[in-house]
């Protein structure tokens, strides 16, 4: 597969990431989720990161005001998330390749093909989790840089800078009798003579579970702080996630797969249907997710009206 250009990692990282979060915002016990993702357990986690998105650029040009730092960034950006989006279009061909769509309703492109020719709920985040100061009152048992949710779209990107601990993902049981455990994921390698190029992690988000019946499984995961002695030994943590998401008109209908199929005869399904019994679009089902979210975190209808606005 094709890499995404060679940008330096640091120069990436450190660009964009601490030049435009470490004068922009305060750690917060109480920030809310961002857009693109859902927190499963907010009531009992005290989520500590920072956070900015990007939605779709236009011509070249992000669509809200950039800060100072990363103003003279702004074309650089726009190519890198081109160069993401690019990449979750290949990765979304070899899923069609894989599921077998029958090529007379578009084959290797049927999922593509609906990831772009419009505008979309793609969003490129920078990620900042900040250190901890030896005077806090971080607990381990409570505090956690980023609570266990999946995300919302059909898949994700995640850069992440080398040797950095922290992230979990909670598989399914091997077993009816023992409950999930969470498991870290590998920390990835420094870049090498021969692989420059550091890995992407790549999620698979609710949408692209949803759409197909829950054979391809989004995956739950969350970020939590490495073991240390005391909490001056934890480091910062950055990363940037590219959440892909389907141009928001997309009707989420059953993927035209037999593997797909079965799977919906197996569960008893009929198709991607929302309550009422229609099929829903992207848009549809993104303010779907946020919604339970914020009811979830906050249990009335004020943040339910923020949402919908």
């Amino acid at each position: 597969m094709e890499r995404i250009k060679e940008y330096d990692t640091e120069v990436t990282l450190i660009s964009f990431i601490i030049l435009t979060l470490s004068t922009r915002w305060e750690i917060s016990k109480s920030t809310p989720p961002c857009p693109a993702s859902q927190c499963h357990d907010v009531r009992n986690l005290t989520p500590l990161f920072r956070a900015m998105n990007f939605g779709d650029f236009v011509d070249g040009k992000a669509q809200q005001p950039l800060p100072p730092s990363l103003a003279p960034h702004e074309s650089e950006l726009d190519e890198f998330q081109q160069y993401c989006h690019k990449l979750c279009l290949k990765i979304l061909t070899l899923f069609a390749i894989g599921l077998e769509i029958d090529p007379a309703a578009g084959g290797s492109s049927w999922f593509a093909s609906r990831h772009h020719g419009g505008p979309t709920g793609c969003i490129l985040r920078l990620l900042h989790y900040p250190s901890i100061p030896a005077d806090s009152d971080y607990q381990p048992d409570v505090d956690i840089r980023a609570g266990a949710h999946s995300d919302y779209g059909s898949i994700t990107l995640l850069f992440q800078r080398p040797s950095q601990p922290g992230l979990e993902i909670l598989p399914p049981s091997s077993s009816p009798n023992s409950p999930p455990q969470w498991t870290p994921v590998p920390i990835s390698p420094h870049p090498t003579t021969h692989d420059p190029s550091p890995p992407i992690l790549v999620n698979i988000g609710d949408l692209l579970s949803h759409w197909t019946n829950n054979l391809l499984k989004s995956t739950v995961h969350r970020v939590i702080f490495p073991t240390a002695s005391s909490p001056s030994d934890i480091a910062d943590r950055y990363s940037i996630a590219y959440f892909c998401h389907p141009v928001g008109s997309t009707v989420l209908e059953s993927v035209p797969s037999e593997r797909v199929r079965v799977i919906a005869e197996k569960e008893g399904k009929k198709g991607n249907e929302g309550k009422e019994g229609k099929k829903i679009t992207a848009d549809e089902h993104l303010m779907g997710r946020l919604r339970a979210t914020y009811l979830g975190m906050y249990g009335n209808e004020e943040k339910k009206e923020e949402v919908e606005k």
